[in-house]
């Protein structure tokens, strides 16, 4: 049975079946951060994939802006310290505590391996990075200034948050007034009218 080593985080184990140089059918696992990175290595080796599965893992949380502002905040900072772009996504991921969020820059991180920019690798997850962030980080790409305009958009998410916090804190109160004053009525009606 053959085996591939591949490069990046190390968080999934991939199971593969494909052909080698020699035309014979080799099987074998992997792990890796991504199917992309799977993809990769079986090619260096020169095996021709036919199936790549991700061995089934424990689901993580959901990913909040939070999450993102965080991940942005962390990525603009080990930039401008001169960190790599890859390896910042490893640091990244390997201390990140939520499996999603891991999953989510492994992803990433392997599509930036093969070739693709950071805005486009950002594009392809939606849900998470708006057109706004992708066309900053486009922005920041294009002008040598990535760095910054992180700092910036991380800045810009980080108030986001504290603003939308102070919002639910501001509307918690109220709301805690008028189940109170709802409890108290529904106790009077039952328990207290009845009673005259």
């Amino acid at each position: 049975m053959a085996t591939a080593a591949s490069k990046g985080i190390k968080d999934f184990v991939f199971e593969w079946e494909g052909k080698d140089r020699n035309g014979r059918i080799v099987r074998g696992e992997t792990r890796a951060g991504g199917e992309n990175q799977v993809l990769a290595s079986l090619r260096r080796q020169g095996v021709i994939p036919s199936k790549i599965k991700k061995r089934k893992m424990r689901s993580g949380k959901r990913i909040k802006p939070k999450d993102i502002a965080i991940f942005t905040r962390q990525l603009a900072t080990m930039m401008k310290a001169g960190v790599p772009l890859l390896q910042a996504f490893d640091i990244v991921g390997r201390g990140n505590p939520n499996p999603s969020v891991t999953k989510l820059l492994n992803d990433i991180r392997a599509d930036i391996e093969t070739g693709t920019s950071l805005s486009s690798a950002f594009r392809k997850h939606p849900i998470y990075f708006d057109s706004l962030y992708c066309n900053l980080v486009e922005a920041g790409e294009a002008a040598g200034i990535l760095e910054d305009l992180l700092d910036r958009l991380a800045t810009y998410m980080e108030k986001t948050e504290a603003i939308k916090s102070k919002i639910r804190s501001a509307l918690m109160y109220p709301t805690s007034v008028i189940i109170v004053a709802f409890v108290v009525v529904a106790i009077i009606m039952i328990f207290v009218i009845p009673s005259f």
